[in-house]
């Protein structure tokens, strides 16, 4: 199975240049080599299904996903049982998050809650992946405002990897200090919020350097943070310098790069600066239509956020058109 690796880590390099159509052609390619080397039933099969739907899924492709992660998880189950393996709880975890992407909570919350089921009985209670099952059950929650479902959960996840790691030594406490952060920041509680931030952001940078795309996801978060609490200063600079990370590390095309540039397009709007904000506005847009089309969810928020601008400097009959035009990738994507 050389060739079917080799194909897989060209799948993850395509996905890290945010080259996502290419990503699908190798994936694709991957997944027939599979079915045809040990039959399509095998857990390595289910491993290229999975890998195909995270394509799909991260293009806002969800119809096209959703019946692989399902042939995915049938594949695990039978392979394993339905209630005894982490690739079957892996499985359901990426369902659950298709169905939450999707606003689909009630389909989401049991399979999220079978994937927890599955790995305490596999590994205990206070095992790390046990961490990562409370804190995506937990983010559902917070998706549907039930945020005194969500806390306990987050702070469960919290002390666990704590426990194994130390308080200040390890990624998944930075995950967790930073969730527990959002929870607070979503409720306005912006003094429980800020030091969660603070410590998530000094860990990440000691243990993976100050130029890691995970560096800059925490400076972009408490960047958001002090811009909405008028904290302008201090959230310039801070996403400035997610911006100038996430561009080095991705290159200047890729999605992750427009949200950065978004954000501090959104900035300069509130500050009055509009010819700042504009020029980062367009980019992002032009970045987010050639990454992942034109009726992507993204790119309505996109157009929402450049007719808001708009309206802002006058221009109605053009902030007219793009909000008709992202109502209309609303009404595809429902």
């Amino acid at each position: 199975m050389i060739e079917w690796k080799t194909l897989n880590e060209e799948v993850t390099s395509l996905y890290q240049q945010g080259r996502y159509d290419r990503a699908v052609v190798v994936a694709k390619k991957a997944l027939a080599f599979a079915e045809e080397s040990v039959g399509r039933d095998h857990p390595t099969v289910a491993t290229s299904l999975n890998w195909l739907a995270g394509l799909y899924y991260t293009q806002g492709q969800y119809a096209q996903a959703e019946p692989l992660y399902k042939r995915s998880l049938a594949i695990s189950e039978k392979a394993y049982g339905p209630n005894h393996h982490p690739d079957v709880a892996t499985s359901l975890n990426n369902l659950a998050a298709l169905y939450r992407t999707q606003g689909q909570y009630a389909q989401a919350e049991p399979l999220y809650k079978r994937s927890l089921a599955i790995s305490e009985k596999t590994y205990g209670p206070n095992h790390p992946d046990v961490a990562r099952d409370l804190n995506n059950l937990a983010g559902l929650y917070c998706t549907q405002g039930q945020y005194a479902q969500a806390e306990p959960l987050y702070k469960r996840s919290l002390a666990i990897s704590e426990k194994t790691y130390g308080p200040n030594n390890h990624q998944d406490v930075a995950r967790d200090l930073n969730n527990l952060a959002a929870l607070y920041h979503t409720q306005s509680q912006y003094s429980k919020a800020e030091p969660l931030y603070t410590r998530s952001l000094a860990i990440l940078e000691k243990a993976l350097g100050p130029n890691h795309l995970a560096v800059a996801i925490d400076l972009n978060d408490l960047a958001r943070l002090y811009h909405t609490r008028s904290q302008y200063s201090k959230a310039e600079p801070l996403y400035t310098r997610s911006l100038a990370i996430t561009e080095k590390a991705l290159g200047p095309n890729h999605p992750d790069v427009a949200t950065s540039l978004n954000n501090l397009a959104g900035l300069y709007r509130t500050l009055g600066q509009y010819a700042q904000a504009e020029p980062l506005y367009t980019r992002s847009l032009a970045i987010i239509e050639k990454a992942l089309g034109p009726e992507h969810p993204d790119v309505a928020q996109s157009l929402e956020s450049m007719a808001a601008l708009f309206r802002q400097t006058g221009r109605e009959k053009n902030a007219e058109a793009l909000e008709k035009r992202a109502a209309a990738i609303r009404t595809i994507t429902r």
